[in-house]
């Protein structure tokens, strides 16, 4: 009973502790501190957490229910592509209608990897990493392998602007979407029947059925609402940039994971949680703006990223042992 109640402690301390530890490292050095250390700064910080977070809320669903996705950033980069155009045609789509089309165009393709998945009982892996290409290159092709340019004064610009920059408020309204997108999941997650069912499945998918759950119905709704999610964070991405650019987000997947399985998911299936993910997705973003504070190349950025995931895999496996 001790042990289980140190592993559950671990699971749930380990994202902050891990987070206090990221900003100490580049707290250390007294002239990085005084830039790193501010509220400028901490704005910068959450605004490039929001693309990774907002991913990470759809990722988690879909690991806790015991799959993977591997089209995230091409998702994003494809819907970024398809907000863009809609904005850039003669008579440009209004606000609204922009926004229902990126965020639809992210739940198509989730239903399509789910429906790939659970119809024909593909593994998630291989269908996503083909998915991977696919939405790519409809990325490409949509914006004819360019950037797709639009009106500067464009409402969706609006969404991550950053007024007073040296601030730390008023945040983005994106800052603020992200932490309501994550109540709302994490209610959608542990206080409802669907929640439960996306447990059950992750932590044993046959007993699930035997049960009378509906999986392959239950699987499709997940991919399609993390779907909806990633095209959610492709509006992001396209505010951020303000224009669509088919080679974005390139490796943003990884981020992702890495961030959903630092904060306590287990790539088996069953386990995570969205606080957990969000401290995870925070992590991500203090390590890549304390490396450009620290003056450190991208090469040793990438270095570093890639330990961590690695690390964040071993993690799991820690966990997964002691709970066996």
């Amino acid at each position: 009973m001790k042990s289980l109640s140190f592993r559950q402690l671990f699971t749930l301390l380990g994202p902050f502790l891990g987070l206090a530890f990221v900003i100490g490292i580049f707290s250390i050095q007294p002239e990085v501190r005084e830039v790193f250390l501010t509220g400028g700064n901490f704005k910068i910080i959450f605004t490039q957490t929001v693309i990774v977070a907002i991913g990470a809320l759809g990722m988690t669903l879909i690991i806790v229910s015991g799959g993977i996705d591997l089209s995230v950033g091409s998702v994003v980069a494809l819907t970024s592509v398809v907000g863009a155009k809609l904005l850039s045609l003669p008579e440009p789509w209004g606000t609204t209608g922009v926004i229902a089309a990126t965020v639809c165009a992210g739940a198509l393709v989730g239903a399509i990897n789910g429906s790939l998945i659970a119809g024909f009982r593909m593994m998630p892996f291989i269908v996503t990493l083909g998915m991977m290409g696919v939405a790519r290159g409809a990325a490409k092709w949509l914006g004819n392998s360019q950037t797709v340019n639009y009106d500067e004064q464009a409402a969706v610009n609006s969404i991550m602007a950053m007024d007073e920059p040296y601030k730390f408020l008023p945040l983005p309204t994106g800052v603020w979407i992200a932490i309501a997108l994550a109540v709302v999941v994490a209610v959608l997650l542990r206080q409802t029947v669907f929640g439960r069912y996306i447990f059950a499945i992750g932590s044993n998918e046959a007993t699930a059925r035997l049960c009378g759950i509906r999986v392959r119905m239950h699987k499709i709704i997940i991919y399609a609402l993390a779907g909806l999610l990633f095209g959610i964070a492709g509006l992001m991405q396209l505010s951020r940039l303000t224009q669509g650019d088919p080679t974005v987000a390139i490796g943003l997947e990884l981020d992702i994971i890495a961030a959903v399985v630092i904060g306590g998911a287990s790539l088996s299936g069953g386990t995570g949680s969205i606080l957990g993910s969000m401290i995870g997705a925070l992590i991500m973003a203090v390590l890549r703006n304390g490396s450009n504070q620290m003056g450190w190349p991208t090469y040793m950025q990438e270095i570093i990223i890639g330990i961590v995931i690695v690390l964040a895999v071993a993690l799991d496996k820690f966990r997964q042992s002691k709970s066996a």
